[in-house]
């Protein structure tokens, strides 16, 4: 298989504060394009885009091409499972939203401390087993946010598991909080495979401040800034694939042309990236990849992904958009409606402390709105 994988989490919309607003005319040129090019494999889950991203995949992929054209990945919702026989449950609802009778690879979604008790308590890894053995799923995993230490045990628990999906990114490699390169060596050291997501951040590594852009310019860089993420990700020997959220038909051109003819980022590409990673953690900005996770747990329907994106904004240039601010707070709740009951942090892959940062969100955009 080719290394990039389609991503179905930031798919193209009509309406962008809509999520469920998807344009299938354009993700089916992209889904046209990605396949002429060799490229197969494509990720959904339960919740993406309001719970209509699988029902996309249907109508784009499943619909328009046989199933031998193409590898799809799927998601168990296991912050939703309440009850062994809800896996069930999802999993028919899945294949039936995907138009599939098998899933390729299939995931336990988003483990993490909390998540593992849960799916250890109401018997996931045995179910997704069980799937395995009657022909449902050819390849087991769990996708991951959590440190490198709960994820050796795991591991070391559930031998049984044929790959794992890790967020890898170069400014994440040493973080101590997301611990990239920390939790790819676990799964090295047990012998799984690894898929990547958010090897561009949730687009930041996409869009990089002057200063970091200047010093990709600086060395000679032909690419775009997505293409050394992407790249990077790509260039360590047990990853198979590297997953992009593409959100137009042109994201999809510019992967697309770098990742055809894969070529690993040279030693020199490897330092520039390094000087581009000191620049952006000093920039001060929240690293929200606005996944909404959060959202899902929110009992004040705060949109925090939208509010840290303005608190970011404004910690790059110094200026408040008070005209976004409004429109993203018209059907959500303000930040100062926070009731800090820690659900948000508790489901949060980046392991942000939303609290503190609405906090400061609410201090620049909602205490002194007038300014």
């Amino acid at each position: 298989m080719k290394k990039l994988g389609f991503g179905t989490m930031r798919l193209p919309l009509l309406d962008p504060e809509d999520a469920k607003s998807i344009d299938y005319d354009q993700m089916c040129r992209m889904v046209d394009s990605f396949l002429e090019q060799g490229f197969v494999y494509f990720d959904t889950a339960y919740p993406y885009h309001g719970e209509q991203s699988e029902g996309a995949v249907k109508r784009c992929l499943v619909d328009r091409y046989s199933r031998d054209r193409y590898i799809l990945a799927d998601k168990m919702p296991i912050l939703r499972v309440k009850a062994t026989e809800e896996y069930q449950m999802y999993f028919d609802e899945q294949l039936k939203r995907c138009g599939v009778d098998y899933f390729d690879y299939y995931l336990l979604h988003n483990m993490g401390k909390e998540r593992y008790t849960n799916t250890q308590k109401y018997g996931g890894f045995e179910f997704i087993n069980k799937m395995k053995e009657q022909g449902l799923v050819k390849k087991t995993g769990f996708s991951y946010h959590d440190d490198a230490e709960l994820l050796d045990r795991i591991l070391t628990e559930h031998p049984e598991v044929d790959f794992v999906q890790l967020q890898i990114n170069y400014l994440d490699w040493n973080s101590t909080a997301i611990q990239s390169g920390a939790c790819y060596e676990v799964a090295c050291r047990h012998g799984k495979p690894v898929v990547v997501m958010e090897p561009v951040k949730g687009g930041s590594l996409a869009s990089l401040p002057d200063e970091a852009l200047k010093e990709l310019e600086k060395s000679g860089a032909k690419g775009s800034p997505a293409s050394y993420a992407i790249r990077y990700a790509a260039s360590l020997d047990n990853v198979f694939m590297v997953l992009s959220g593409m959100s137009n038909y042109e994201q999809l051109v510019d992967n697309t042309s770098y990742m055809k003819e894969f070529q690993p980022l040279s030693e020199g590409e490897q330092t520039v990236l390094e000087r581009v990673t000191e620049i952006l953690k000093g920039g001060g900005e929240i690293p929200c990849t606005s996944c909404k996770y959060c959202m899902e747990e929110c009992p004040k329907n705060i949109n925090i992904p939208a509010y840290f994106g303005l608190y970011n904004m404004y910690a790059t240039t110094g200026k408040k958009t008070n005209m976004y601010y409004e429109r993203h707070s018209m059907n959500n709740g303000k930040a100062l409606e926070c009731i800090k009951c820690g659900k948000c942090e508790r489901i949060c892959p980046q392991h942000i402390g939303i609290r503190e940062e609405l906090e400061k969100f609410a201090e620049i955009y909602e205490r002194n709105a007038s300014t």
